[in-house]
């Protein structure tokens, strides 16, 4: 083995082994605090009841037949013997071949001990062998309906990334050299930064992914200038103060999820999608929504389109004089502004919204992403017992869910690096923005739930809010839709699908990269591509398959369809001296932490 031994200092040894011991008995009181308090949302319901009785049905399955269990046991000490000739092979200096298919890339195991020393090649060949072989269980479990075997997928894959070698000292080259050059300082310092973090998390870990003293909302995130214009107890509305002389007639509204905050199209001036469309001559209002609590708990979808669009497009006919407004909702925010337009449809203003754009949106969650893994009846009954103790979901529970489909990125390389290595991970917008969690007013999530990922209700036509019936064929305003390729939340087939579903024109395109990248692509740093491949008909396939392929970002193919045929008038000032500003932006609800 290449590890080196360096000279022990005795002295320093018991030094680090008494701040362990120290940062153990932190951890503990951080846990116990929360548990006393009765702060720890875990308790309601126990997230590991789901994975047991979902791993279960694929146990019983093989174990209802001896000979099933014999035949996948044989087959697995196949791979082991193979290994094992393959790793004598190399200890005698014999080139030898992989025992097994690894992935082209993983950053996991990247140190070339990886690949060099045959006791780490061993163990991480053993691991992709045993990985296989529980995805194999899985995947051949026949009798298994379709949705318990992605949500077993979805759990064998928890486990897999759990049990990685890199995630342990003694099995990770980089972790066991580092923590013998170190004398074991570096477990110290990650056992200082697991318990301030188990703190932070009220008794759970709220696993940092970037450095928070780097970054601050209005300092050097969300800087770009404009006013809170209007207020109510669930929005505040920003119009951003205009950087030319005229601007396109028509302003625009954006509805960003509540689930996240909007800065994620302010990142900073570079990536700031809501500042190079100001820099458009376009005046830009959005949606910053407040952060729930339990007195928001009652607050339904209706009262989030009533207070939330409803309410901002009502403050920019009277700030700007225009009675129609383009409108842009990215994620829920989207699907929002989708019933919104199917409740204006039937209202005595139809026109309010003069053209949408929706942004990694769905309205039919036929082909939803991974987060349907989540949703079935129980899932969401327990959910909903945790929200009725609250008032609402915690913004932890949502951020730990996304970050549970990347488990590998997301998760394990932070515990590693935080807590093993003992290093602070680097200073990250993005990551920032992921951790700057928000809470989801109990009626509100649960109604989401229930009817667009459970029942479906809004592609149904069935969907109730404001007390009509929805229907989005009744909306015949022209639309830009905005898939991403590799999008996991919001699967491009399913932005696809649900495309058809409006009664006008749509303009569909598919942006590369995935649910964020896809979508703040700055035309300063711009990546990817995007496609277009004229009207939404026939499968999605066929029309991938046929698309045009056009190098870096969409945002300016995007902006020439948004400003076709628009008049130019005299730029706006924030407010238009029809209202008073309230503060600066970002405003005050976008500070408010969960």
């Amino acid at each position: 083995m290449a590890i080196p031994q360096p000279p022990f200092d005795l002295e320093k040894i018991a030094g680090v082994s008494t701040d362990i011991l120290a940062e153990s008995s932190r951890l503990s009181a951080a846990y116990l605090r929360a548990l006393e308090k009765g702060e720890r949302a875990s308790l309601v319901p126990d997230e590991s009841a789901d994975a047991v009785k979902t791993l279960g049905a694929v146990a019983e399955y093989w174990l209802k037949d001896p000979a099933r269990i014999v035949e996948a046991q044989k087959n697995l000490s196949l791979d082991m013997i193979n290994l094992w000739s393959t790793m004598v092979r190399k200890v005698h200096g014999a080139d030898a071949p992989p025992a097994v298919e690894m992935p082209a890339r993983d950053n996991r195991f990247a140190d070339p001990e990886w690949n060099e020393n045959p006791y780490f090649n061993f163990l991480k060949q053993a691991y992709f062998i045993g990985t296989q072989f529980a995805n194999q269980l899985v995947e051949k479990a026949e009798e298994l309906d379709p949705h318990t075997k992605k949500k077993a997928q979805f759990y064998m894959r928890q486990i897999a990334s759990a049990l990685s070698p890199s995630n342990f000292v003694m099995t990770n080259p980089e972790l066991l050299r580092t923590t013998l050059e170190q004398q074991g300082e570096n477990i110290a310092r990650g056992m200082r930064m697991l318990a301030e973090d188990v703190d932070a998390g009220k008794g759970e870990l709220k696993l940092r992914q970037t450095d928070g003293n780097a970054f601050e909302v209005g300092r050097n995130l969300a800087t770009t200038p404009g006013k809170v214009v209007y207020r109510n107890d669930l929005i505040e509305l920003i119009q951003y103060t205009p950087t030319t002389q005229s601007v396109y007639k028509t302003p625009l509204l954006i509805v960003p999820p509540w689930i996240n905050k909007f800065y994620i199209l302010d990142l900073n001036p570079e990536k700031s999608f809501i500042r190079w469309a100001v820099e458009g001559g376009i005046t830009v209002f959005v949606l910053s929504w407040v952060n729930p609590n339990e007195k928001h708990r009652h607050y339904d979808w209706t009262t989030y389109m009533e207070k939330g669009p409803l309410a901002a497009l009502a403050e920019i006919e009277a700030i700007t004089g225009e009675k129609s407004a383009h409108a842009i909702g990215y994620c829920v925010g989207g699907t929002l502004l989708a019933a919104t337009l199917a409740w204006l449809a039937q209202s005595d203003r139809p026109d309010r919204v003069k053209t949408a754009t929706f942004f990694t949106t769905q309205v039919d969650f036929t082909h939803a992403g991974e987060l349907l893994t989540f949703v079935d009846e129980e899932q969401i009954s327990a959910v909903e017992q945790l929200m009725a103790r609250f008032g609402y979901l915690p913004g932890a529970k949502m951020a730990s869910a996304f970050n549970m489909l990347r488990p590998n990125d997301l998760i394990w390389s932070y515990m590693v690096n935080n807590y093993l290595k003992g290093k602070n991970p680097q200073p990250f917008d993005l990551l920032y923005w992921n951790s700057d969690s928000t809470n989801m007013a109990e009626a509100n999530h649960s109604f989401y739930l229930r009817n667009c990922y459970l029942h479906n209700t809004l592609a149904k036509g069935e969907m109730q809010v404001g007390g009509k019936r929805l229907d989005l064929g009744k909306v015949t305003i022209p639309i830009y839709n905005l898939a991403a390729k590799e999008d996991h939340i919001a699967p491009a087939k399913s932005v696809f699908v649900g495309s058809k579903l409006f009664g006008g024109p749509v303009t569909y395109v598919m942006a590369g990269s995935g649910h964020i990248a896809g979508v703040v692509n700055p035309v300063s740093k711009s990546k990817y591509q995007y496609w277009t491949g004229g009207p939404v008909e026939g499968e999605f396939e066929n029309w991938a398959q046929k698309a045009e392929e056009t190098a870096g970002t969409w945002w300016p193919h995007w902006h020439a369809w948004l400003t076709k045929g628009d008049e130019k008038v005299q730029a706006r000032t924030p407010g238009g001296g029809k209202r008073e500003p309230l503060c600066d932006a970002p405003g005050e609800y976008v500070r408010m932490k969960a």
